[in-house]
């Protein structure tokens, strides 16, 4: 018996259908190995060995294959501009002090070997690349230090010790910048951006904020391992974050005085947690500290809403937690007369939900800038 066929359709589309969703699938899901930023930033150190590798390879069969003189120093370059960074704007940066620095050091190597070559003097040439080192060591201690060091350095590579040809002298400056060139083209592969680290330490901090303050408030140990052990993190998380600051401001244009601003949200309600923690009210009954804490269930609500609200923003980009919650009503003032422990607690209580809303404002602001 025919089936019929109605124009235009065909039988085969719907198993063309069912054959190539499963291919889809499993080709978006393979992409987003490389395109979820969460999972560039879990796997970033193997990311960053697969691509120095990469690029090693590249300058290999780019100086072999036009037969470059001395291009080993094109693999060396690479290495010195890429090989310990794996941020963009690290890279972005150490490569543009490479290139001015080696601009530099070439240009007065050249002139060595030019000199040398002229006068014939090698004890004159050895006193000049001497002071020439001298002065690029006396500034490398200071800001700039990079851009000297690697001018003394480059003078070495171009002249050696005054001996060496004009011709060599050029041909390690080409090489030089090629590694430059071929550094910074590998660092748009897959960019691993300092924001990816500062976004994702920052929600990790602020959940630990929330555990730390869910401990506060069940009136759990404060002398055990786990609550030390989260203060030990929180320490190392604000050195962290504060290391990554450069980098972040350039890769997203910011001014670094507005990461400031999250740094101190942050480092103040680290040092809130650690004054509340005093401020257990273990000199009352256990009704009258129910009722301080019945009291402030609302602060309570809140201080763990827009802490894991901030953590959940940070990580997925959902921004719709960073907007502003509505008012809190006042709590009721306790009947009767409160001690100064009480008093304490509530005001620093208050002060804590200041000054997380203050960072939530923060983030909220730079929001289209850190959400790449």
């Amino acid at each position: 018996m025919d089936i019929p066929i109605c124009a235009g359709v065909s039988y085969i589309e719907p198993m063309q259908l069912s054959l190539s969703t499963p291919l889809r699938l499993l080709v978006r899901q393979a992409l987003r190995q490389f395109t979820d930023p969460y999972r560039r930033y879990r796997h970033a150190k193997l990311i960053h060995a697969s691509r120095v590798a990469i690029g090693i390879l590249a300058s290999i069969a780019l100086t072999t294959g036009i037969h470059l003189p001395h291009g080993e120093w094109a693999s060396i370059t690479l290495l010195v501009v890429i090989g310990g960074l794996q941020h963009h704007g690290n890279i972005r940066k150490k490569a543009a002090e490479r290139a001015l620095g080696t601009l530099i050091g070439a240009s007065v190597g050249l002139a060595l070997i030019l000199l040398e070559a002229w006068l014939h003097l090698p004890l004159l040439t050895y006193l000049l690349m001497a002071i020439a080192c001298g002065v690029g060591g006396y500034y490398a201690i200071g800001k700039g230090g990079y851009i000297a060091l690697l001018s003394a350095i480059t003078l070495v590579i171009v002249a050696g010790h005054g001996d060496a040809e004009i011709s060599d002298g050029l041909w390690r400056s080409a090489d030089v910048l090629i590694g430059i060139a071929i550094a910074l083209l590998f660092s748009f592969a897959l960019p691993l951006y300092a924001t990816y680290s500062w976004r994702y330490k920052l929600s990790d901090s602020l959940r630990d904020c929330a555990r730390l303050y869910a401990r506060i408030v069940g009136g759990l140990p404060l002398n055990d391992e786990e609550h030390q052990k989260i203060l030990t993190r929180q320490g190392a998380m604000l050195v962290q974050l504060r290391s990554l600051m450069p980098s972040v401001a350039k890769e997203i244009s910011v001014p670094s005085t507005e990461l400031e601003a999250v740094q101190r949200g942050l480092r103040s309600i680290v040092g809130m947690l650690e004054m509340l923690s005093t401020s257990r009210l273990r000199d009352i009954d256990d009704v009258r500290r129910a009722r301080v804490r019945q009291a402030l269930s609302g602060e309570d609500r809140r201080i763990r809403e827009l802490l894991i609200g901030m953590a959940r923003a940070l990580k997925f980009g959902t921004l719709t937690r960073l907007e502003p919650l509505p008012p809190l009503h006042p709590p009721p003032p306790p009947p009767e007369a409160v001690s100064a422990e009480v008093e304490r607690y509530v005001w620093v209580t208050a002060q804590l939900l200041e000054q997380i809303d203050s960072l939530r404002l923060s983030l909220a602001q730079l929001s289209h800038k850190w959400n790449i």
